[in-house]
């Protein structure tokens, strides 16, 4: 998987090295192909090195079970992803981290996942939250350090995978890498100031000497380390005196030895495990810490719970506001076709109207002609009895002096 203190490479879409003949075949093994070696003993040993909480359900892959589908309901973890200081719950930067860069948990290599982790440390160290702008942004400045990509990790690990449930709402299938684009409001002399750093010499050495912000004693500080579902105040309880029962059998033969043999060996158990008034107490598996130093860590603690409980609620609350957005395209759209409609019956309407009163301009002159033509006849039937009228007369005039 690479070397687990080096930062410098990160896993690329390309393999590392380039070969020649055959052997370029099985530079990268199939992961439909691979059935996962984990076992029940194996959760033993990750809750028992890792600290896992007690309320983390996890699920032993079976033959047919592959990396890249998980069962519903539950995401892909590697082993070597636990080395790289992944830790449940995932913390809030990471899950928008995966969520904006579209992959899942697993497709993050080992040197990925470390580089991560320690950014959100280094972020989290100087009070500020990383999130994927400024590691975009970072990217940018230290390509050659910070170069977050993804493939299918090597053959020496890639049967190392088992299943988690997916409590926070991770995407769950095997997506492409999205490519960020660069935050053009977030500068380098931003960085600095978001990190109080002085020059961005200082800001190079901070992310040269980057893993060894992924030390358990930072991940402890910055409230992503639990033992076993209790709080870090809980986890170092001062420790009381284990009453040790000597044993009875397998005693030594010679007369008189047997307690002198068992003496130094519970004078040294007493002095590890009894809580004496002269000193701190000290436990074998537990090194003494101030009461000061137990209660800055446990505020942190709240405090992340509450950023926690924050991110969750944003996260409703976003889904509502994209929920109502949606509803208001849709309610534009359709006010769109309303009033596109609208403008049609308009249009309709005035082009009615312009042929209603062509129609009525060609309707008056034939009123008028006909109007005309009918005066113009009734004129003429006068004339015609006028004229008859006046033959008439003409013709009793000429009889009248015709008889005389």
């Amino acid at each position: 998987m690479g070397d687990p203190t080096s930062s410098k490479n990160l896993l690329e879409d390309r393999p590392a090295h380039q070969s020649e003949g055959p052997k370029k075949i099985h530079k990268t093994p199939k992961t439909d192909d691979v059935i996962s070696t984990i076992t029940e003993d194996s959760f033993i040993s990750f809750r028992k090195k890792f600290h896992f909480p007690n309320d983390l359900v996890m699920k032993v892959p079976a033959r047919s079970d592959r990396a890249r589908f998980p069962p519903p309901g539950y995401v892909t973890v590697y082993e070597f992803s636990l080395r790289a200081r992944l830790r449940f719950p995932p913390s809030p930067e990471l899950i928008d981290i995966l969520t904006i860069y579209g992959v899942i948990l697993s497709q993050f290599f080992y040197r990925a996942m470390s580089i991560v982790m320690g950014l959100i440390v280094l972020f989290r160290d100087r009070r500020v939250v990383l999130s994927a702008e400024c590691l975009s942004r970072m990217g940018r400045l230290f390509s050659d350090w910070l170069d977050i990509c993804t493939r299918d990790p090597s053959k020496g690990w890639i049967s190392d995978f088992f299943y988690v449930q997916n409590d926070w709402k991770l995407q769950e299938k095997w997506g492409k890498l999205k490519e960020f684009p660069v935050p053009l409001h977030i500068r380098a002399e931003d960085l600095l100031k978001i990190l109080k750093l002085p020059d961005l010499d200082a800001l190079h050495y901070e992310v040269r000497y980057l893993s060894r912000y992924i030390d358990e004693e930072y991940l402890f500080e910055v409230g992503l380390y639990t033992q076993a579902g209790r709080s870090s105040a809980q986890m170092l309880k001062r420790s009381v005196k284990a009453v040790e029962a000597v044993p009875q059998k397998n005693q030594s033969k010679r007369p008189g030895s047997g307690s002198n043999l068992q003496a130094p060996k519970k004078k040294k158990a007493d002095e590890i495990l009894t809580v004496t008034s002269k000193g701190p107490p000290v436990s074998p598996s537990k090194s003494y810490i101030p009461e000061d130093h137990l209660e800055m860590n446990k505020i942190l603690n709240d405090w992340n719970n509450e950023f926690v409980k924050v991110k969750y609620l944003q996260g409703e609350y976003k889904e509502k506001y994209d929920g109502k957005v949606k509803d208001m395209k849709v309610v534009e759209d359709q006010l769109a076709e309303c009033r596109a409609e609208l403008t049609n019956m308009i249009t309709s309407a005035s082009s009615q109207n312009e042929q209603i009163d062509r129609l009525h301009i060609e309707l008056l002159p034939s009123a008028v002609i006909e109007e005309f033509k009918k005066s113009y006849a009734f004129k003429i039937i006068i004339e015609d009895h006028v004229q008859e009228a006046c033959n008439h007369i003409y013709d009793v005039e000429v009889k009248a002096l015709e008889a005389e």
